[in-house]
């Protein structure tokens, strides 16, 4: 069953009670992975195994996104700063316990390639902040698996 989670903007990044930072190197360019996350929205099923489908809507303000085994959101962007971050909150999910969730994704050149941050805030029911925090380790793989798959496909 969907419901409507609390609006927040992008300083809940560093208030929500549940704040999970990743970080990698890649080699490809930042303005490369910017397009991939902001422009490309379709592809992310490519390359972020998680991820199903990602549809953007309202000329790309909001998107539906599903991921495999059946959770569902409707997002906000909140931030789409060429090349620099791109972030957006769900307002609506069918996660139980879910009370408010904002990703954000920061890109720093690095060298010749980008430092990927992803930083995924939440807040919720107890049992939903233990949960994420049990999460954390497969959270981090998850992450690694997908920016390491970007970023061959932005080689390829």
């Amino acid at each position: 069953m969907a419901h409507r989670l609390r609006p927040v903007g992008l300083d809940f990044t560093g208030t929500a009670a549940v704040r999970h930072v990743f970080a990698q190197e890649i080699t490809a360019g930042p303005q490369r992975v910017y397009g991939a996350l902001a422009e490309d929205v379709p592809g992310w099923s490519e390359w972020f195994w998680a991820v199903a489908l990602v549809r953007p809507f309202d000329d790309g303000a909001r998107r539906e996104v599903r991921l495999r085994g059946g959770t569902r959101f409707l997002e906000t962007i909140l931030a789409a700063k060429e090349p620099e971050v791109y972030a957006y909150r769900v307002d609506v999910t069918n996660a139980p316990g879910c009370r408010a969730l904002l990703e954000e994704w920061r890109l720093t050149p690095s060298g010749t390639g980008t430092r990927v941050q992803w930083t995924f805030a939440a807040d919720g029911t107890l049992p939903f902040r233990l949960a994420l925090g049990a999460a954390r380790p497969g959270l981090a793989r998850s992450f690694r698996g997908a920016v390491t798959a970007l970023d061959r496909r932005l080689a390829g």
